[in-house]
């Protein structure tokens, strides 16, 4: 979808979007059911990013506790609990700036995502920038899904992050892709962005070619000792909206409630379910912030009469053929074929 499509979008009047949203969603979802993913952090702290909102910087004083890559027995510990307890997609984050094949990091977690890939859970990981070798690697290991977000739009990007761009980050999206695993891209609301940089990262991730397969929308969770320290909270109705817009921009994408719902009331994320949210981080912790208890989300589940997704790690990556075409970037010329502006 272009700018200007997702702008009048998002000025219609609430139940009027939420409308048009829940159409959409009922059309590519039917059953209405709701995935259950847990994330554990695999490598924590010590990064040499910059990103203004995240503790696992190395250049911010927090009191985050640096740990180590975990050990495969750790790793497996944990994935066999959040499948017990009912998840089932399994995301491994890791604080690196990126990995590079054929070092010993790189093998270690090629090695952890070959074990978890025999539990039957769809396996996510996030590692920072990929070349295509790895991006292969990791595809052949038992990678179903690789998050790799955008943040925010191309033009607020360098506000937020300098150690890396807006295009290295597209780059591991079409090494992805090419690679044939499926794309996790979403981005994070409360960063001192605009509503119209919202809405230009929806148009870049709606202009992938294929579009992401889930798109997480974040919510900033400040974090003291960040530069967004400081930032007020998302208005409820602002994540609503956002969540309305993703659904409809990227209709069959499961989009995913994520970093924030520990400050959403019921209500609201019930107005987010219906307005085209079908996945959630389900467990006590997203990389190093907090998450609603998993027998408090449980008991929401049932209120609202929502049944969960059943486990799919044979997911095959969407293909280019049927995808939207490419929208328009703000010069007026068409994305290349990749869907990267």
């Amino acid at each position: 979808m272009t700018l200007a499509e997702l702008q009048e979008l998002h000025s219609l009047p609430f139940f009027d979007l939420l409308k048009r949203s829940h159409e959409v969603h009922e059309t590519h979802f039917p059953d209405g059911k709701i995935q259950l993913c847990t994330l554990l952090s695999i490598k924590t702290g010590g990064c040499s990013e910059d990103c203004a909102y995240c503790t696992q910087s190395a250049r911010y004083e927090t009191d985050l506790k640096n740990e180590r890559l975990l050990s495969k027995e750790t790793v497996m510990e944990s994935a066999r609990a959040a499948r017990e307890n009912g998840s089932t997609r399994f995301c491994m984050g890791a604080a690196w700036r990126g990995v590079r094949g054929g070092t010993e990091r790189f093998n270690q977690v090629v090695d952890i995502i070959k074990e978890v890939s025999t539990l039957g859970m769809e396996v996510c990981v996030t590692l920072g920038e990929l070349g295509p070798s790895e991006a292969v690697e990791l595809k052949n290991a038992g990678v179903t899904a690789y998050n790799h977000n955008l943040d925010t739009s191309p033009e607020h990007y360098p506000n937020i992050v300098t150690s890396h761009t807006y295009e290295d980050r597209l780059r591991t999206i079409r090494n992805v892709q090419d690679a044939g695993m499926s794309v996790c891209c979403g981005g994070i609301l409360g960063i001192s962005e605009t509503i119209t940089d919202r809405l230009r990262m929806l148009e870049v991730i709606s202009s992938f070619n294929p579009q992401p397969e889930s798109v997480p929308i974040n919510s900033l969770m400040p974090m003291p000792g960040t530069p967004l320290a400081n930032n007020p909270q998302v208005d409820p109705f602002d994540l609503v909206r956002m969540i309305a817009c993703a659904r409809i921009a990227v209709p069959g994408a499961k989009v995913r409630l994520s970093a924030g719902r520990t400050r959403l009331s019921d209500e609201t994320q019930a107005l987010c379910f219906y307005a085209g949210a079908n996945s959630i981080f389900y467990g006590d912790k997203l990389l190093t912030a907090e998450n609603p208890e998993a027998g408090k989300d449980r008991e929401l589940l049932v209120k609202l009469g929502l049944e969960t997704l059943e486990s799919n790690p044979a997911l095959e990556a969407p293909g280019a053929d049927g995808a939207l075409p490419a929208s328009p970037s703000r010069d007026g010329k068409m994305c290349a074929s990749g869907g990267c502006c």
